[in-house]
């Protein structure tokens, strides 16, 4: 009873912080204004997602004294999400260098994995790989890549919330079969702060999430992968394919543009999301589609990774492989017709 009681509260403190974020957006002018490399139409308050980062980070630490939570796993979690999220912050309000942005990624990447322990051993084709130094260098990479191609991805109504929430419900939903109920309560818990902000985020959005938010969501959430890792490496790759639509996307447009010459750190919206948003000429429908891919297609997969035995590789490679003919559907990181 606890533990819904908590969660209950960690919604509602979610939803009103999103509605005082809303006001103070609104008070300070803190608005997206939209230009001709948005995918909006209309000037929308952001830095909602902060509501977010406070409702999740301020509730962690009660999983470790009430439930079965490492501390090692809260101080992952609280320093390497509250350091992306403050960074972010800022840059909501004004304008961080790249390389001090980048810095902070990489420092709260290796913080994380500092108290996880690294990248575990990881088991693929029936053989267990253990990476060591190569392990966990690839995984700082990992993390840093997670929390930009999120920030990346987080450029129409809902799509980074929906993302987040199907996902981590998908793989406590796989924990839960898989009888490792101490792996399910922050990932829980991070679904239930995302719904909150979702309410005023749902298309057509009332706030937007801004960098406070989609870099700490991109970040937690390869957090969870990683840890997870250490129960059983199968559920690193549960999350790499829940997380399918997103890394796919951001991926497959990152490569194209990187072989075209482009400065990928400038902005753009070739992704194949944006691509798609603009074709329907809604953002609802595109949301809706990544939820019905998540819950038809990338779940049960993962479920055959998580639960029967499905080798990791070949339910990624299931997974990944309609996605990718999405992306070419759909143009992602081809040279975008501006005017």
């Amino acid at each position: 009873m606890a533990i819904w009681l908590l969660m209950l509260a960690v919604f509602s403190v979610s939803l009103f912080l999103t509605w005082v974020l809303r006001r103070y957006a609104l008070a300070r002018s803190l608005m997206d204004i939209p230009n001709v490399r948005s995918s909006h139409s209309v000037p929308t308050p952001r830095g909602g997602g902060v509501a977010i980062v406070l409702s999740f980070l301020m509730t962690v630490p009660l999983l470790a004294f009430f439930f079965d939570v490492s501390w090692s796993y809260v101080w992952a979690l609280w320093g390497a999400g509250a350091l992306i999220a403050i960074v972010g912050f800022l840059d909501d309000h004004g304008h961080i260098a790249a390389r001090w942005r980048l810095l902070a990624h990489f420092t709260g990447a290796i913080w994380a994995l500092f108290w996880l322990g690294g990248l575990p051993s990881v088991h693929m084709f029936g053989v267990e790989f253990n990476l060591s130094w190569l392990g966990h260098f690839c995984a700082v990479l990992y993390l840093v890549w997670m929390l930009n191609l999120y920030n990346f991805m987080d450029g129409i109504d809902g799509i980074a919330s929906v993302q987040a929430v199907s996902s981590c419900l998908g793989a406590c939903a796989i924990y839960w079969f898989a009888g490792e109920t101490s792996l399910i309560w922050p990932p829980l818990l991070l679904a239930v702060a995302v719904l909150g902000f979702l309410y005023w985020n749902f298309p057509p959005a009332r706030i937007f999430m801004g960098d406070a938010g989609s870099g700490f969501l991109g970040l937690i959430l390869g957090i969870f992968s990683v840890q997870a890792a250490w129960s059983s490496s199968r559920f690193l790759w549960v999350w790499l394919i829940l997380l399918g639509v997103f890394i796919v996307d951001a991926t497959f447009t990152l490569i194209r543009r990187l072989l075209r010459g482009d400065k990928v750190y400038e902005a753009h919206r070739s992704h194949a999301y944006q691509f798609a948003s603009r074709q329907f000429g809604r953002h609802l429908p595109v949301t809706l589609a990544v939820l019905v891919i998540n819950l038809l297609w990338l779940l049960p997969i993962a479920v055959c990774v998580g639960l029967l035995g499905l080798d990791g590789i070949m339910g990624l490679t299931l997974a990944y492989a309609p996605l990718v003919l999405l992306a070419l559907r759909f143009h992602a990181g081809e040279l975008e017709k501006i005017g």
